[in-house]
């Protein structure tokens, strides 16, 4: 008891970094795929990539055929998120964040393939994989 009392910022740290792994583990944050299943699903399924980013950043690079629908947007944009029920939906950020809250909301309207780019674009510069600065999917 004296040692936690004495390192109580040592405990609760690791207190938190283990609820942390435990949640990453357990797929609290909704399914997500890596960069290889990601190019899977595209590739094979015709899957629909979503960048949840802000127009600045989606301008700055983002995946060949993403829609740029950032979730404070969703009501908006109803009618293009209903076309995609049914479809594989790959959502994506910058790090993965954002995105798995944006899959959870995708879900919460129907549409139920949708999943995160684990660890976002970032990820995907680091695999190698190619992005553009061109208009976004229509």
């Amino acid at each position: 008891m004296e040692f936690i009392q004495q390192n109580i910022l040592l405990v609760i740290l690791a207190v938190t970094s283990g609820a942390m792994l435990l949640a990453t583990g357990f797929g609290i944050g909704g399914p997500r795929v890596t960069t290889s299943e990601a190019t899977n699903l595209i590739n094979r399924e015709d899957a629909q990539v979503i960048d949840v980013r802000d127009a600045a950043e989606f301008a700055g690079g983002h995946l060949i055929g993403a829609r740029n629908i950032p979730v404070a947007k969703f009501g908006e944009r109803a009618a293009d998120l209903e076309k995609m029920k049914g479809k594989p939906v790959i959502v994506c950020c910058e790090t993965g964040i954002r995105s798995g809250r944006a899959a959870r909301e995708l879900k919460k309207l129907g549409i139920e393939r949708a999943v995160n780019l684990d660890g976002g674009l970032a990820a995907w510069r680091k695999a190698g994989l190619p992005l553009t600065s061109k208009g976004e999917r229509k």
